[in-house]
């Protein structure tokens, strides 16, 4: 399933600003905003504008936006001087921890992170 919003997402609204968040980076296909209920002392969303389900409905159509999130990934952790090291994660489906059904990759930084993570 893809679409350009999805009225019922809430990272659709996040993005969207219809639910505030605090940002930390905006283009014309990535988000970026802190997570309200972080992990690390730096974590961070990093979700594309366009509504896709999880990392198994990535396909060729709309992998330009996933290239483009690692991207802004590798923007933000040299702006937030993530030089010692960061995870970037993405859970898809239930048994892989996925809460909400909107592509997202969490960026987390600022502790050790340990392995396995889960």
């Amino acid at each position: 399933m893809k679409t350009a919003g999805n009225p019922d997402c809430l990272f659709c609204k996040i993005a969207s600003g219809e639910i505030p968040s605090e940002s930390v980076y905006s283009d014309e296909l990535v988000y970026a905003f802190k997570d309200i209920d972080p992990k690390a002392p730096v974590h961070i969303l990093v979700i594309p504008k366009e509504h896709i389900v999880s990392a198994a409905e990535i396909s060729p159509e709309n992998s330009k936006v996933i290239s483009r999130i690692f991207e802004v990934i590798a923007h933000l952790s040299k702006e937030l001087g993530l030089d010692r090291g960061f995870r970037v994660v993405t859970n898809c489906g239930g048994e892989g921890g996925q809460t909400v059904y909107h592509l997202h990759f969490h960026l987390m930084a600022g502790r050790p992170m340990k392995w396995p993570p889960g």
